[in-house]
């Protein structure tokens, strides 16, 4: 056996993307240059790894045994690289964060120094919604999650980062009348929901409930930015988080509507198990956090607060 680490990553890449052109895409590869080298692997084994029918490509049970020792053998490889970093005084290893899908206007910024900064440090963030984030923390494979409603079923450490504002908001195809009763807006409108498990969706509901609002119609969409656009093109009127309309708002395509009770005022948590043994980095990211976070709410969300 003679296959490389190279081989391992392309390999292990493919059965993870069932697909040679995404893979290639992901690795930064030609698609010819990844051909040959699944080729240069699978002669190396008696067994098929992979099968095409159709056009589709399948991993054999033999090829996912081979992927899960390939994916063993490139953390163990990773950790030597780790280990070596650390010895000569850099923090180095994986910060894994799972966010909710409106935290991925937030979040990045909180990340980018401290990434730049130290460059061994390697970053994995799902952005999902609030109920696998939620998954993710029970089941331990993040370091931190970022949410805006801590869940009070777990005992979680929390860092409080900033405020999280929703607003009633609505396209300016129609202009808003601020003399008439903007509840009528829910009684004539369509109203736009984020899908089911989603800390939006409920905050929305939860409001409509305690406001004793009628509602004429509901559509759901399923990720921020589809809402977005249905909001912008006059589809209906939604509560939306003021973090993700940032340009919306200055090009003029998106207004917040005035409603009593609203803006709906949380903050964004940064959370972890109380149980957890956070790593070096986690430990080192939190250390950053409470060194830089005011700088960077000054620097980069000055827009904020004037709403």
């Amino acid at each position: 056996m003679n296959y490389t680490l190279h081989q391992l990553q392309i390999f292990l890449k493919i059965t993870q993307l069932k697909s040679i052109t995404k893979a290639s895409e992901a690795l930064f590869l030609s698609q010819p240059a990844v051909s040959i080298q699944l080729k240069k692997f699978q002669d190396q084994f008696s067994i098929p790894l992979t099968e095409v029918v159709g056009r589709q490509l399948y991993v054999t049970d033999f090829g996912w045994e081979i992927a899960e020792a390939a994916e063993k053998i490139l953390n163990q490889v990773q950790a030597i690289n780790y280990k070596t970093m650390s010895f000569k005084g850099q923090i180095a290893g994986r910060l894994k964060i799972s966010v909710v899908s409106t935290g991925k206007y937030v979040m990045p910024y909180f990340l980018s120094d401290f990434t730049n900064r130290h460059r061994g440090v390697d970053l994995i963030m799902d952005v999902t919604n609030k109920t696998s984030v939620i998954k993710s923390l029970e089941n331990n494979e993040v370091d931190f999650s970022l949410v805006s409603v801590v869940p009070e079923q777990l005992n979680l450490n929390r860092v409080e980062l900033m405020e999280n504002k929703l607003y009633l908001v609505g396209g300016t195809k129609e202009k808003f009348d601020r003399k008439v009763n903007s509840k009528k807006i829910f009684e004539t409108y369509p109203m736009l929901y984020r899908e089911d498990g989603s800390a939006t969706r409920n905050a929305m509901e939860n409001f409509i409930a305690s406001h004793n609002i009628s509602t004429s119609k509901r559509m759901e969409l399923t990720s921020n930015e589809a809402l977005k656009q249905a909001v912008i093109a006059g589809l209906g009127y939604s509560i939306m988080p003021l973090i993700g309309l940032k340009n919306e708002l200055k090009n003029g395509d998106i207004q917040l509507i005035p409603f009593k009770g609203l803006p709906i005022i949380t903050n964004w948590n940064l959370v972890w198990q109380k149980s957890k043994n956070l790593s070096p980095v986690a430990m080192a990211y939190l250390d950053f956090l409470e060194e830089e976070k005011n700088r960077i709410i000054k620097e980069n969300f000055d827009w904020y607060e004037a709403y």
